[in-house]
């Protein structure tokens, strides 16, 4: 079904506040616009947490038939990026190499659906450049009186009207003065930073018409956004920009003014931002100490399928409290879905579902899906439909009601569903030598439990934990699975 062939999407826009039908510009396509990692160090589980909704975004989107042109920045130049490689002698390149191929692994492990390009702002600058000429040219920015070119908020309307921050209540002291140069006003921010020494020794600093030095980073943003979809659609304006809510004031009011002020255009339609995860009742930050890195859940062993179904327990609007107790219990979740269609497949027995019916339940899941869904992403409600369809398909296939080709198209909207919310265990492809060397072990731990020789079989099981081998002992006997890295 198209997206607009029944429910309508509506979507949470912060520059209205309010809930909105979502229709694209153009039918059928929608651009795409997700802040990215600022590539200084690795990106933290709350970072991944707004990936994560913006990956749900996207995937219903494309479940509901529109095509999604996904632009996602990678910033590797910026005060935070020039300290770290300053610190550590090394060029800004070589600094951040090895945290943009670590993002793009994390992403992997997190199965979250690639972005169609991923620019890099050092790989973007002739385009910062036009845009801040085009700038200064319309008089809405001028150069200080240290070499940098500051926006002149005084001259952009509309300033402030994302975020509500209203003029009087931008002064000296506020976020948006926070950069250190000499400006003509205290609300003024950066576009183009004056060259200095730490700049140069690292290797960031471009030469521009207006004086040699780099970008700010409210400027990347928007000159890699405008410039990826114009260049691919001839247009200036996107559907939808996303982020945290850490980015609309001042970064994303300030990308509004710049982008606006340059071309005219309204910038983005729609706003969407994702909450904070909290780790006892503070938001994660590496200004706090309190980080957790997706790599730190892989070494531990946590399944990608359990981040997931962590993360769209809450909706994204809303904060999201990560602990040990939440994380064992979307582990548990997840391995009753991943056993769940198990036995669905079983049932279906390989049949096609050619000619037959689509179970009542199975309707009722993908409407009910849908739904959720459609209401600014209710995640929580979405997941919530799929296991009253496991209780509800577990009571038909025990009264055996189901036929193969009935399990078949059941299994089919299962799949649809889990290609957006994609919440089953990790799958492991298990090589004939391992399976058989498993098979005896569990032979071998029978065999000893048999004996009432406990000990024995407790260190069989834990020769298997080795190898990455969970064991789950049931009254029909022991299931066992190869865990994902």
């Amino acid at each position: 079904m198209g997206i607009f062939g029944g429910m309508n999407l509506r979507l949470y826009n912060t520059l209205t506040r309010r809930l909105e039908p979502f229709k694209p510009l153009h039918d059928g396509r929608v651009t795409l616009y997700t802040c990215g990692p600022t590539v200084w160090n690795y990106a933290h589980i709350g970072n991944f947490r707004t990936f994560l909704f913006e990956d749900l975004l996207r995937r219903y989107l494309e479940y509901r038939g529109v095509e999604v042109f996904h632009v996602m920045n990678l910033t590797d130049v910026d005060d935070r990026t020039i300290g770290a490689a300053a610190t550590a002698g090394v060029s800004l390149g070589e600094h951040t190499a090895p945290f943009v191929a670590a993002f793009f692994e994390d992403c992997e492990y997190l199965r979250i659906r690639p972005a169609h390009v991923y620019p890099r702002a050092t790989e973007c600058v002739d385009s910062m450049v036009d845009l801040v000429t085009t700038l200064l040219d319309a008089g809405l920015a001028y150069r200080g009186d240290d070499g940098s070119v500051y926006f002149a908020v005084a001259s952009f309307e509309n300033y402030g009207r994302l975020s509500q921050v209203e003029r009087r209540e931008l002064k000296a002291g506020s976020r948006v003065s926070s950069d250190e140069y000499a400006k003509e006003d205290a609300r003024d921010f950066a576009l183009w930073k004056a060259v200095s020494e730490v700049d140069e020794a690292v290797g960031a600093a471009w030469n521009a018409p207006f004086g040699r030095g780099r970008p700010g980073w409210h400027l990347e943003c928007s000159a890699i956004a405008l410039s990826q979809i114009k260049g691919r659609y001839g247009i200036e304006t996107l559907d939808i920009h996303a982020g945290g809510v850490d980015l609309i004031f001042p970064h994303h009011e300030n990308e509004i003014a710049q982008s606006e002020g340059a071309t005219g255009q309204t910038f983005s339609r729609f706003w969407l931002h994702g909450e904070f995860l909290t780790i006892g009742g503070t938001k994660m930050s590496k200004r706090f100490g309190n980080t957790l890195t997706a790599r730190d859940l892989k070494e531990d062993g946590v399944d990608a399928g359990a981040v997931r179904y962590l993360c769209y327990s809450t909706h994204y609007r809303q904060r999201l409290g990560f602990s040990d107790e939440a994380l064992d219990s979307a582990r548990e979740g997840v391995g009753r879905l991943g056993e769940f269609r198990k036995r669905l497949e079983a049932a279906s027995g390989g049949e096609p579902s050619d000619g037959e019916n689509c179970p009542a339940a199975a309707v009722d899941l993908e409407n009910a899906f849908q739904a959720a869904m459609d209401e600014d992403l209710n995640a929580p409600q979405a997941v919530a439909t799929v296991f009253s369809f496991v209780r509800k398909a577990n009571r038909e296939l025990d009264a055996g009601t189901w036929s193969a080709a009935a399990a078949t198209r059941a299994l089919e909207v299962l799949d649809r569903v889990m290609d957006v919310l994609d919440l089953l265990p990790t799958s492991v492809t298990v090589s004939d030598d391992l399976r058989q060397w498993v098979e005896r072990r569990l032979a071998d731990r029978q065999a000893a439990r048999g004996a009432r020789d406990f000990a024995a079989a407790d260190r069989i099981r834990a020769e298997l934990a080795e190898r990455g081998v969970e064991l789950e002992d049931t009254p029909e006997g022991t299931r066992w699975q190869v865990r994902g890295d």
